[in-house]
């Protein structure tokens, strides 16, 4: 029987010696199986928990969330059987807005913090997009900027086919990005790390630098040569130092 346990932690392979779990939050239009690797990058220590969010692979019958006042409540109570031992937060670009605001969802539930949250691709969250992602484009007009971000390959966009089941969900999750509206809270508690792309269009050096302000603890800033994607477009030598600076 398939519960909602098992499908928002579908790829997770439990892991007995694991010290800490790794919670990893994909961008808009992502799957958890975008993670399904890092596990080798990882030491025995972490276990890698990719999240799969409702409206895709094995959630595909569910409808795609588009609003993170909706979206993060839901996630605090399906991963609230996975807080029994210290975790790490991961998120890449809309993956990390949602990583935040699940972390100060857990904090007004009296609940563990994180470890690290670890936000890759994303400009801080009080710093609003100099760009909408226009959620309420055509879908010629959804697919022209799937091409101008460089991270759905060319053969996915030509497939009209696969492309009607793919576009509900990016345009629900364009438009959690782009009707997110920051609140003021206290700083977090737990250590940011930020990771970013130096010729990311969409994300500056300042605007990712900015997390700092949105902890008390420490704060580590890396940037890497690639785009908004560079993290999963071959590029070892940046997982392989952002996984060095998670272990630390």
């Amino acid at each position: 029987m398939t519960t909602k346990t098992n499908q928002v932690l579908m790829y997770r392979k439990p892991n007995p010696q694991a010290e800490m779990r790794l919670f990893c939050f994909p961008y808009a239009g992502g799957s958890a199986s975008i993670f399904t690797q890092w596990q080798a990058r990882f030491s025995k220590r972490i276990e890698v928990c990719p999240v799969q969010l409702p409206g895709r692979e094995n959630r595909l019958l569910e409808e795609p969330v588009s609003s993170i006042e909706r979206l993060v409540p839901q996630l605090a109570d399906e991963l609230e059987p996975f807080l029994d031992q210290p975790f790490l937060i991961f998120g890449h670009s809309m993956g990390a807005l949602i990583g935040f605001e699940l972390a100060r969802e857990l904090r007004r539930r009296n609940r563990p913090l994180p470890q690290k949250l670890i936000v890759s691709a994303k400009q801080a969250p009080h710093i609003p997009r100099s760009k909408p992602l226009g959620y309420d484009s055509s879908d010629e007009e959804l697919i022209d900027q799937l091409r101008e971000l460089n991270g759905t390959p060319e053969e996915v966009l030509a497939n009209r086919e696969l492309m009607e089941l793919i576009l509900p969900i990016i345009r629900a999750d364009f438009a959690l990005v782009d009707r997110y509206v920051y609140r003021q809270e206290e700083p977090l508690t737990c250590p940011i790390l930020a990771f970013g792309g130096i010729e990311d269009p969409d994300v500056k050096q300042d605007e990712l630098a900015a997390w700092q302000q949105m902890t008390a603890g420490g704060f580590f800033m890396q940037q890497f040569a690639g785009g908004h994607f560079y993290l999963f477009q071959e590029n070892t030598d940046a997982l392989e130092q952002i996984v060095a600076a998670v272990e630390k």
